[in-house]
């Protein structure tokens, strides 16, 4: 019960968005894009600056509402598979928490590239959201079994414990659902799959019920995240002034990411072992919370798929497969001995590349099973998503075929 009535819905006129012969999208040619063709590159870049892109119709939330009135059709147009696509992948259903607060159009576009219907799919809505985006997710979620909004949302604030306790909400009524999956990924709404998801069943067997997520030594510049305490003051995080006691079992901290791809063991120890616990409740007043809680669980003996503390299990973020992610400050030529990947072909969000159409060919090369960030408003969506844009009787829609081009 994600806390609203859905039949207070407002109805909308039903929307159409047409493509004309001289859309800004047409001059896309995503195959040499992902051949990387320095004339098709150039031409995708210089796309991203003119009017008629920055002009081009952005579908609203409003009308997903309308979309998905006849479920049927609505999975139809866009493609949803009806049934698993192979024995080997129904018999390993994946289980994900999505966690998002804007841009249904971005989020439909990830469901739409990762959704199976052995897999289940939590969808968290950040409770602060703009009412359209709720009922939008709503009428998207509820046309599908297998999907469901989360049972207690919360109003999620940047580096604070609301964050993670957005993934646990999720975690436990995964855990708890009738689907016996095998291993949860957690995304938000500017991720999207480098693999498919036969690619990734067979990566995560692979696996043998270990997990993959950063998980290293602390860095010097960020310790002081986890021995000041932090409370949330006017909707934003600020340090208290006082130091926070030793964690609980003399546990060590670790330092990683966000982002994680899990047991079904592993997500079990988060809800039930009580060391885990503990060690969650000491971290409520820690800053970002999410950068270190579960690359510690990691490292805790007993965790089912965790690795020893020492430091040669250490696992970098370019080592595991959650997630791949350009950092400003690690871009740089092949030949610098301090860079760790090339020079971002976008733009720059909190020193995170918002990958380009130039960022496509490397991004493929890799073994992540996902990348961050993506986003729409600023590169052409028919390169950036692998997909192309298709002419439905006059209606844009985006087909959104991984690597189909």
């Amino acid at each position: 019960n994600p806390g609203w009535n859905p039949s207070s819905v407002l109805r909308y006129s039903w929307l159409e968005y047409t493509d004309s012969d001289d859309s800004p999208e047409k001059v896309c040619n995503c195959s040499a894009i992902l051949q990387g063709e320095r004339e098709a590159l150039e031409q995708a870049k210089l796309l991203t600056i003119t009017k008629d892109f920055h002009k081009s119709v952005h579908i609203p939330d409003e009308h997903y509402v309308n979309a998905t009135e006849d479920c049927s059709a609505f999975k139809l147009r866009r493609k949803y598979l009806t049934s698993p696509l192979s024995q080997e992948e129904e018999d390993f259903p994946l289980a994900y928490s999505m966690v998002v607060h804007h841009k249904v159009q971005s989020f439909e576009r990830l469901l739409r590239a990762i959704y199976a219907p052995q897999n289940i799919y939590c969808v968290h809505v950040d409770k602060k959201a703009k009412s359209s985006v709720l009922f939008a997710i709503w009428a998207i979620t509820d046309c599908f079994p297998n999907i469901f909004l989360v049972s207690q949302p919360v109003d999620v604030v940047y580096a604070a414990w609301s964050r993670v306790q957005a993934d646990l909400n999720c975690l436990a009524d995964l855990y708890n659902s009738s689907t016996q999956w095998k291993y949860v990924i957690n995304l938000c709404g500017q991720d999207f799959p480098l693999k498919t998801n036969l690619e990734i069943v067979r990566t995560l067997r692979s696996l043998r019920g270990g997990n993959s997520l950063e998980s290293e030594e602390i860095p010097a510049g960020k310790v002081w995240r986890v021995t000041n305490s932090h409370k949330i003051i006017d909707g934003g995080i600020q340090g208290t002034g006082k130091a926070k006691e030793p964690p609980p079992f003399n546990i060590t901290i670790m330092s990683g990411n966000a982002y994680f791809v899990v047991s079904r063991g592993f997500i079990r120890s988060v809800l039930e072992d009580r060391r885990v616990l503990a060690l969650m409740e000491w971290f409520k007043d820690t800053y970002s919370p999410d950068e270190f809680l579960w690359a510690t669980i990691q490292r805790m003996p007993g965790v089912p798929g965790s690795t020893w503390p020492h430091r040669k299990y250490d696992m970098s973020d370019v080592n595991a497969i959650a997630r791949l992610v350009k950092w400003q400050w690690h871009e740089g030529s092949q030949d610098s001995p301090d860079a760790v990947y090339p020079e971002c072909h976008g733009s720059h969000v909190r020193e995170i590349c918002v990958n380009g159409a130039g960022d496509l060919q490397w991004m493929l090369k890799q073994h992540h099973l996902f990348a961050n960030k993506f986003d729409i408003d600023t590169e052409p969506r028919c390169c950036l998503l692998f997909g192309e844009i298709s002419k439905k009787k006059g209606t844009v829609w985006s087909t959104i075929d991984i690597l189909e081009v």
